[in-house]
């Protein structure tokens, strides 16, 4: 943990390793339920990584029973209308979606309601087979709120989001790999090794070039087509400029490994 590392209750961070940071929920007596204090710790979390230039990834964990069950149902049935305004929780939440570094969230157990809207937030999911996917809100009288209907949809289309939110079914690990919800599918017991592999892979990239790739595919998501490929086109003429361009193709002429620096 760094210097800059707040402390935290409900989450650790651990910065052990160069250029990655693992960001573990730890509420494991409740399944890691979603509760305020939680949802606020991440943020802080998430926010302190903003201005870290030795941060290159972020993993996103809970434990092996679960991922996170989703919110907090006790904490949720005691507030009313403006109480649940005033959290704007969707400002803890835009800390993660907003990352500047990718997030990858590794899955064990359940990613349920508040649970699976989170780990919608990271940029790429790698779960394991016996977890379990969600959006259960429909079964205490509520439904998603914090983009489970809108990054459902945008993940897996219409008819499936439909199917998940209206009946709150549960999906398999092989089901949301196959309907394209998860991004690598491994054994449970592999999720973390699985996780810190790929980080660590993405750590030794340039960093500049891997800042791009996320702001373009984010933001030209839901641009329409001609726009997203002009965005694309200038963020490669940004990286034209960079001294990691000039390494990365100078190392694959020479045959060797690239010192990436960032720059």
């Amino acid at each position: 943990m760094t210097d800059k590392t707040p402390c935290f209750s409900d989450i650790i961070v651990d910065r052990t390793q160069p250029g990655v940071a693992v960001v573990t929920l730890n509420r494991p007596q409740v399944r890691n339920a979603l509760n305020l204090s939680i949802r606020h710790e991440l943020a802080q979390a998430f926010r302190s990584f903003t201005d870290d230039k030795t941060l290159r990834c972020v993993i996103l964990t809970g434990n092996d029973e679960a991922f996170a069950a989703g919110a907090d149902i006790e904490d949720m049935s005691r507030i009313g209308t403006i109480e649940m305004y005033h959290r704007h929780t969707e400002r803890l939440w835009n800390a993660v979606g907003e990352c500047p570094v990718p997030v990858i969230a590794a899955v064990n157990g359940y990613a349920l309601g508040g649970g699976l809207e989170l780990a919608m937030n990271a940029d790429i999911i790698i779960a394991g087979r016996g977890a379990r996917f969600g959006q259960p809100e429909v079964r205490v009288g509520i439904m998603p709120g914090a983009g489970g209907t809108q990054r459902l949809t945008r993940a897996l289309g219409k008819f499936q989001a439909m199917h998940l939110c209206l009946t709150g079914d549960l999906l398999k690990a092989e089901d949301a790999y196959t309907l394209g919800l998860v991004s690598k599918l491994v054994d449970d017991a592999e999720v973390m090794p699985a996780a810190q592999k790929m980080a660590q892979h993405i750590a030794s990239l340039p960093p500049i070039a891997i800042a791009q790739i996320k702001e373009v595919i984010i933001h030209g998501e839901d641009a329409p087509l001609q726009t997203a490929l002009a965005m694309e086109r200038k963020a490669v003429q940004i990286l034209f400029a960079s001294r990691d361009k000039q390494e990365g193709m100078q190392a694959f002429l020479e045959k060797r490994q690239p010192n990436f620096l960032g720059e």
